[in-house]
Order: C-alpha cells, then structure tokens, then sequence
C-alpha cells in the first residue's frame, strides 16, 4: 500500500492551515469535526472562513506565512492556490516531523485525507493515496447508501456494556458471538428505530440471560410499486438480514432478487378469488415463524398500510407479543403515476387526491360515489379493473362528466410499464378490447391531460 491507514487524535491540539480559500474552509470543517484547535493563516479569507473566525471555532492569523508559523503545530494543510508556498509549507513541516497535508499535491503530502464516511465513533476512510480522489468519494457515497446513521449510536452502546462482557466471557470466541448476535438482532433494529433505551435493557437482559432469546422479530416492509430502486434504505437492510420471506404477487422479480440468497422464500400472492394463502392463515404463519426464533419480512408491494393489510397483521402481532416493524414504501399511487408523468395534484387541475381501493373485503364496490364524482379532483382506483365498468356507470351517474380524462398504469415503474388513456364513458370499452394485465392502477382527473407534456419515463427510455 501507498501509504499506512492510521486515525490521529488531534482533539484539543493545535492544527495549522495556511490558506483562506473554499478549499480551505472544507479541511478546517474536517479537522474541527475531530474537535481539534485551528488556527488559520491567511491574508485574505472566503465568507466561510470569516464566519468560523466570527463564532469563534476557529484562530484566525491575517498575514503571511512565515518559518516560524510551523512551530508546535501537531498536523499542517496547506490549501493555497501558491505553488511555490505550497512546496514551502510542506518542506518546513517534514522537516519539524509534523505530518502535512498538501491540497491536490500527494507528492508534498506525508499523509493524505482520505474521504470519510463519519458514523462516530464508527468512522470509515476511503484512499485512492491521491490518485483518483473523484473514484475515492463515488465509493464513499455508495457506503454512505448502505451504512444506517445509526451505527454510531451501536458502537456507543457497546462501549458502555464492554467492560462488562469481558468480565462475563473469559473466552474471546464467546465474547465474539455476544456481539455478533446483539449487533444482528434485535438489540441493534431497536438502535436504528431509535429506540435507545428499549435496545439497552434487551442488551442487559441478554448479558444477564434473562431475555427470550427464543422469539425472532417481524418485518412489514414495503417493496414499493416495482422499481427496486424506489426501495428505501431500511427495507433493503432488513430484507437482506431476514430469514425467511413472505412475499406478495406484487413484489416485482426484481425487487425479489435483492433479499437475502439463502432466505427461505413462502410466496402468500393473492388475486381476485385466488388466495394463495388466507389472510388470517398469513397472520398466523408470521406469529409461529417468529416464536421458533426467526427473523420474518413480510414483503408488500406499494406501502404496507395503504391497502396492504399492514395493519390486519400487526394487530395479530401485537396479541401474541411479537416485536416488529414497520417499513413504509412507496405507494403504487405516487410510482406510477410518476412514471407515467401524471401529477396527482396541480394548482390549475386538482387540489385534493383520493386513493380509493376498488375491491372491499366482502367483494363489493360499494364506495361514497357522491364525494368522489367531483370537479378539481384526483382518484385513484387501486385493484379495480375487473369493476371498471361499475366505477364508471356510478361516476357518471353521480355526475361526473363522460368526458373526464382517464389513465390505466399497467405494471407501473416496471419494465413492462404501459400506459393506456381514454375518458371516463370510453373506460369500459377499453377495458373489454384491450388485453390489460394486472396490477393495474386507474386514475381518474383533469391531471391526465398532463400526461403527453410530463411524461419523462418513457422519454428516458427512448
């Protein structure tokens, strides 16, 4: 390697940078994360410098630099835009044995800065040892996508109970399972929850093996309406730490190829009149997988409590002392009707949207025709193409106009997304002569006629 990876602690030292520029002002930010003391020399000074001198963070030395200057400094940058001051900088400093970095120029460097994912105390540094600084902070950002902020708060919490672990576990094998088990359990999802306290008592109980270490946890995650990278970062990190996957026939292949690769997979899909499992038989399967001690994602497609179900689970959940959570996705309202280019609200069309499901738990469509058949409104029609011809007799009936733009977002944000529009009196036959798969989402609204100008998705694709 290039050069050693090493972390120095400069909090409360004095630390030297010799210019007054941007550049400049983004290393003093960087050192004084570290809570180190700077003093800054420079001539003149960018806005940024001039506000840290103001709330006084900083040391600010309005000259030149001299020789001198170097003097019982323990790290030096040199961030001038002054070849020849730069070169100085950095002779003078190796020449004292004080590490010195030099801004864009590795060969004056004895050391380099690195880019950083900071999750203190955890803290991650990503060298290219100068060569490809740009590759260095794309490798940062991918870690950045990956790695909860959370973990900062982890390691805190393991620092407190160390001491007592070691005095636990004489043998460094049981101390590592320890660990590895409360910082892939349920111990660390608490800390990412943000439930701190709940995390520090379950911690305790484990070290004193008083917790049941036999009941597993539940996920509801939401895989959103098909395109993997609408996941958020949560859902992605619990459906690669779960045992076992229950999965819905909306979750897209694609999506499905990111959980786990050894994860049991139990495919509970429901259609129309087709229920792969029962909803109660599902409720139940997600309590007996959890008390044999697995961890259980239920994977939706859209959001888990916009209908989802979501909420019929956990309740059963709840009444056999389950821990879970709930991971939100993005609803197959807002997906694609995106990808379509299609706002579900506009100042000059709609003030007010309404998601409305088109198949109710006894199998009617009995909905509050007279709210929805109204000017200056969005309705969304989840799971109602088998009822297209109801929904529009009863619009129209209500008194909605036969003409009001219409839009069926087949597969939206798949690749097999498509599009199909009409009117709201044309929406029947369209249904009948066109072979239009499921899932399909209609939306009714003024808005539709956005669709030709907005439509970016299929734009990107051509």
């Amino acid at each position: 390697m290039d050069y050693f990876p090493i972390f120095i602690d400069i909090a409360k030292k004095p630390c030297l940078v010799v210019g007054g520029g941007d550049i400049a002002y983004r290393k003093i930010n960087l050192l004084l994360k570290a809570d180190a003391q700077v003093t800054c020399i420079a001539p003149e000074t960018c806005d940024g410098v001039a506000e840290l001198v103001k709330n006084n963070k900083i040391i600010l030395i309005k000259k030149d630099f001299e020789a001198s200057d170097v003097n019982a400094q323990v790290l030096i940058v040199s961030a001038t835009d002054d070849a020849v001051l730069n070169a100085r900088v950095s002779a003078l400093a190796k020449k004292a044995n004080i590490p010195v970095n030099v801004v864009d120029s590795p060969a004056l460097c004895s050391f380099i800065m690195p880019s950083i994912v900071d999750r203190s105390p955890i803290v991650i540094a990503i060298s290219s040892a100068g060569k490809a600084p740009v590759l260095a902070r794309l490798i940062r950002a991918k870690l950045e996508s990956t790695i909860p902020n959370a973990y900062g708060k982890l390691a805190t919490l393991a620092g407190n109970f160390r001491q007592q672990v070691k005095a636990k576990f004489n043998n460094i094998e049981d101390r590592r399972y320890f660990w590895e088990k409360a910082f892939s359990g349920v111990v660390a999802e608490k800390v990412f929850a943000g439930k701190i306290d709940e995390a520090q008592t379950d911690l305790q109980a484990q070290l004193d093996d008083s917790i049941d270490s036999d009941i597993g946890e539940v996920y509801l995650v939401g895989g959103g309406p098909g395109d993997p990278d609408l996941l958020t970062f949560k859902a992605l990190r619990l459906m690669q730490q779960a045992d076992v996957i229950l999965y819905d026939r909306l979750v897209s292949d694609e999506v499905m190829e990111l959980v786990r690769r050894d994860a049991e997979l139990i495919y509970v899909g429901k259609e129309r009149d087709n229920h792969s499992v029962p909803q109660e038989g599902i409720n139940q399967l997600l309590v007996d997988l959890a008390k044999q001690g697995r961890r259980v994602c239920r994977l939706k497609g859209g959001d888990p409590f916009i209908f989802g179900r979501g909420g019929e689970e956990i309740e059963t959940l709840a009444e056999n002392g389950v821990p879970f959570q709930v991971v939100p996705g993005i609803t197959a309202a807002s997906g694609c009707s995106t990808y379509s280019g299609i706002p579900l609200t506009h100042r000059d069309y709609s003030q007010s949207c309404r998601f409305v499901t088109g198949h109710l738990k006894d199998g009617s469509m009995n909905l509050p025709w007279d709210e929805l058949a109204v000017e200056q409104q969005t309705i969304v029609f989840y799971m109602a193409l088998k009822g297209a011809q109801h929904l529009s007799d009863q619009l129209i009936a209500h008194g909605m106009r036969g003409e009001m733009p219409v839009a069926l977002v087949e597969k939206g944000t798949t690749p097999e997304h498509k599009v199909h529009t009409t009117t709201l009196a044309e929406l029947p036959d369209l249904v009948a002569n066109e072979i239009i798969h499921a899932p399909t989402l209609i939306i009714v609204g003024e808005v539709v006629k956005l669709r030709e100008k907005l439509n970016w998705y299929d734009m990107d694709k051509n």
